[in-house]
């Protein structure tokens, strides 16, 4: 079993004593620097003026630069929006929403910062008095609860000489879901079925496929007829539709699996749920010390899916709470 998402102690102890702004130089930056690095040898070899003069416009761009991204920095409000769903192993959609009071900013870089998610979200401009909602395609590389306790915000602007970054404190909790791969097994014989409205998926009148039409009885429902043949053939017809059969599925999850054996019965489950939710019916959930019972539909899907994101990780704290950081 992979570690939580709880970051290392070392990771922990950099974050507390980390500046409030951190500088990495870019490729571009790296080259500039040389550049100017040559030219103040040569003023200071030749005495020449016009070097000199160069070279206090190479470092003033410097200096421009650390100031107006440092701008682009300052007043913003960070609000962590999240994900609907996502799961290991497969890129899902992310949202942050921001914000600032004043001035404008630019090249803005959004990230997780000290967490396994990889992926970014960009966003070209940000005016003041707006919350924009910055999306990022991201990736788990594992299921199970990832605790996040920050965004990074990232601007190279505006000469891409250097990104400059402020990291916005938000703890919170990020639940991934096994990855839905594919079930190489079949979920096995039905507990229990047909049941519901089905009957017998040979009886008509259900919500399945058309199985013909026949000419509208006294007494029935109206909403059933099928009014551009009834035109056509000069009386009521109605339109006969089979009965769905919906049976009853309970999967297990086997006790006493551990590591990569777990993930794969989780993800084959998860598909297996995936497949017989899709096709109607209803299925329940036999964990190792907890049991969801049978239901149908998404709501479902999506209890079995958070169940199986849990197991293994039962003693990690379930916090999820999300301020705002400014």
């Amino acid at each position: 079993m992979k570690a939580p998402a709880r970051p290392p102690l070392k990771a922990r102890l950099r974050a507390l004593l980390r500046p409030p702004r951190t500088l990495s130089v870019t490729k571009t930056g790296r080259t500039y620097l040389v550049v100017t690095f040559g030219v103040g040898l040569g003023a200071l070899n030749t005495g020449n003026n016009l070097l000199y003069l160069l070279l206090g416009l190479l470092l003033s761009m410097v200096v421009v630069s650390g100031v107006l991204s440092e701008r682009c920095l300052r007043d913003l409000t960070v609000r962590r929006v999240g994900a609907d769903a996502a799961f290991a192993r497969e890129p899902f959609a992310y949202r942050w929403a921001v914000s600032r009071k004043k001035g404008h900013g630019f090249a803005l870089t959004f990230s997780e910062d000290l967490s396994p998610l990889t992926g970014t979200g960009k966003l070209g401009h940000l005016s003041a008095g707006k919350e924009h909602i910055v999306r990022a395609d991201l990736a788990a590389p594992h299921r199970g609860p990832v605790r996040l306790s920050g965004v990074r915000v990232t601007t190279t602007w505006p000469l891409g000489l250097f990104a400059k970054t402020r990291v916005f404190s938000l703890e919170g909790t990020l639940l991934v879901y096994p990855r839905r791969g594919y079930a190489c097994k079949e979920p096995g014989p039905a507990e229990k079925g047909p049941r519901g409205e089905s009957g017998s998926p040979r009886h008509l009148d259900g919500t399945g496929d058309v199985a013909g039409l026949r000419e509208l009885a006294p007494n029935e429902d109206a909403r059933r007829i099928h009014w551009l043949k009834s035109a056509a053939a000069g009386r009521l017809l109605k339109v006969e539709r089979e009965r769905e059969e919906r049976r009853i599925w309970k999967l297990a999850l086997e006790t006493g699996l551990t590591g990569d054996a777990l993930e794969r019965r989780c993800e084959e489950v998860a598909a297996q749920a995936h497949q017989l939710l899709d096709a109607g019916h209803e299925v329940g959930l036999q964990l190792p010390e907890r049991a969801l019972r049978p239901a149908a539909g998404a709501s479902q899907e999506r209890r079995i899916l958070q169940a199986l994101a849990w197991v293994g990780f039962e003693g990690v704290d379930a916090g999820t709470d999300s301020r705002e950081a400014a």
